[in-house]
C-alpha cells in the first residue's frame, strides 16, 4: 500500500470575495404595489346600519303591545294612525310617544313611490326621539 499524500494543498492567491451587494429597490416596489392595491381595494366610507327588526307583511301578527302606524305618501306627505301631520308635529308626537312609561312600537309603512331615503329620514327621526322597537312594513300597496 502506497503511503498517504501528506501533501500541503496548494493556496491560491490571495483574492478577496467580493461580497454581493443587496439592493432594495425590489422591495420597496412590492410593498408600494401592496400599497396601492390595498388602497383601491379598501372602502374609506363609513357604514352605518339601522338597528331594526326585520320586514313584515301588513296584518303580520304583534306581541300585542301598543303601536304606532306612520304612512309614507309618494307626494311628500305623512300621516300618524291616519292623521295628516307635518315634520315638527311628528318630532313632537314621537318625543310624546317615547315619555311614556311603555313606549310603543313603531311601524313605518311607506306607500308604492317613496323613496327608501326617506323611509331612512323618517327612522332616524323615530330612533333619535329614543323609539328602539321599529319595524318597516312591507307589501303596503299604493291605496291612499
Amino acid at each position: 500500500m502506497p503511503p498517504p499524500n501528506h501533501a500541503r494543498p496548494s493556496r491560491l492567491p490571495n483574492r478577496r470575495r467580493r461580497r454581493a451587494g443587496v439592493s432594495l429597490t425590489p422591495l420597496i416596489d412590492v410593498v408600494f404595489i401592496l400599497l396601492v392595491f390595498f388602497m383601491l381595494a379598501s372602502s374609506f366610507q363609513s357604514w352605518r346600519s339601522i338597528a331594526m327588526e326585520p320586514p313584515v307583511e301588513r296584518g303580520g301578527g304583534g306581541d300585542g303591545a301598543p303601536a304606532v302606524l306612520i304612512r309614507l305618501h309618494p307626494g311628500g306627505g305623512l300621516d300618524v294612525n291616519g292623521r295628516r301631520v307635518d315634520r315638527a308635529e311628528l318630532r313632537r308626537r314621537l318625543d310624546t310617544y317615547a315619555g311614556r312609561e311603555q313606549p310603543p312600537r313603531v311601524l313605518i309603512e311607506p306607500r308604492s313611490g317613496v323613496p327608501l331615503q326617506r323611509a331612512v329620514r323618517v327612522i332616524d327621526r323615530v330612533e333619535a326621539a329614543g323609539l328602539t322597537r321599529t319595524r318597516l312594513l312591507t307589501g303596503a300597496g299604493g291605496g291612499a
